[in-house]
């Protein structure tokens, strides 16, 4: 197996410190594979786009704006 060394914030490692009992190491394993996971699923829908990511920021962009005109009309606010 591979070793990996990772830096994280100190008041996370403090707040990981109130539990010794989890296994840390096998938390961040196991988060690591099903973002892995996540991404070859991604990659297998996307396989076949034609979508560009300048097209993807263009549509994320229409799609907030409407989202936001929605809450505005309503009256709320996310």
């Amino acid at each position: 197996m591979v070793s990996m060394t990772l830096s994280i914030p100190e008041e996370l490692k403090t707040e990981m410190d109130k539990h010794p009992e989890m296994n840390w190491s096998e938390i961040a394993r196991q988060a690591i594979r099903e973002k892995i996971n996540l991404l070859k699923k991604m990659d297998k829908l996307l396989r076949h786009s034609t979508l560009t990511e300048k097209d993807a920021l263009v549509l994320g962009r229409k799609v907030n704006r409407s989202v936001a005109k929605r809450f505005l009309t309503y009256g709320t606010r996310p």
